[in-house]
């Protein structure tokens, strides 16, 4: 009836998918870690860009904003590199980056509130792809 196999971490169908989600969110880091350096760029050099609706109790000045979103996106750029080569290092780092990421976003929502909202989400499926895989338990090995 019920295979005590099916229900560990270790299933290779589980493990596929994690491996796939991985690989999805190296991907989605990337994209993501170049639109926070753009949104950053852009709120650095033209502060008249972003419209604030009501206000917040964490606000701060765009121009912070933008340095805030610029480091973070480039750091997410450089740990995407890291994943997309299996880097044990790369994991831990999505991992921290993309929990800093769902604290920005929430904090920019005055700013920008649907685009918050979506990257938190990738952010979170970040996190759980980076948490489900374990390299070993599976047929893809990328170079070390």
């Amino acid at each position: 009836m019920n295979n005590p196999d099916t229900r560990t971490a270790d299933h290779p169908v589980r493990q596929g998918f994690a491996i796939g989600t991985t690989l999805v969110a190296a991907a989605l880091l990337l994209v993501a870690g170049i639109v926070a350096l753009l949104q950053g760029v852009a709120a650095i050099a033209e502060n008249e860009m972003f419209v604030v609706g009501i206000e917040y109790t964490y606000r701060f000045d765009l121009t912070t904003w933008g340095w805030i979103h610029l480091i973070l996106g480039i750091i997410a750029v450089l740990v995407s590199f890291g994943l997309f080569g299996g880097m044990a290092w790369a994991r831990g780092m999505a991992f921290v980056i993309a929990a800093l990421s769902i604290v920005a976003n929430f904090l920019w929502m005055p700013y920008y509130p649907v685009w918050a909202i979506v990257i938190i989400s990738l952010d979170v499926a970040v996190i759980w792809a980076v948490a489900t895989w374990r390299p070993g338990t599976d047929r893809w090995a990328p170079p070390r």
